[in-house]
């Protein structure tokens, strides 16, 4: 499922513009981003949870040549589902 598709869901179901829609869509994924931004934490009851994780720099080893890599630490994007929606997905996939 793409973006559009899922404007395309929302603007039939709620009866807005596909161009309110997406504005509605780009606004939620703009606030995600900037919150993610800052470092904070993001809280939907019921669907799961974007937070920030930190991932300490680490030496890999390259698997062609075997030799040391050196992997920097970074900060990426996390999304945690919550134990509901987990189940929702297993019970219907299943």
């Amino acid at each position: 499922m793409t973006k559009a598709d899922i404007i395309d869901q929302i603007s039939a179901g709620t009866g807005l513009t596909k161009l309110e829609t997406e504005a509605v869509v780009n606004g939620f994924i703009s606030v995600v981003k900037s919150e993610l931004k800052r470092g904070g934490r993001i809280d939907l009851r019921g669907f799961g949870s974007f937070t920030v994780q930190h991932r300490a720099a680490r030496t890999a080893r390259n698997p062609r040549t075997n030799t040391p890599v050196h992997v920097p630490a970074s900060d990426i994007p996390l999304f945690k589902a919550s134990k509901e929606f987990r189940k929702e997905v297993d019970e219907s996939v299943s």
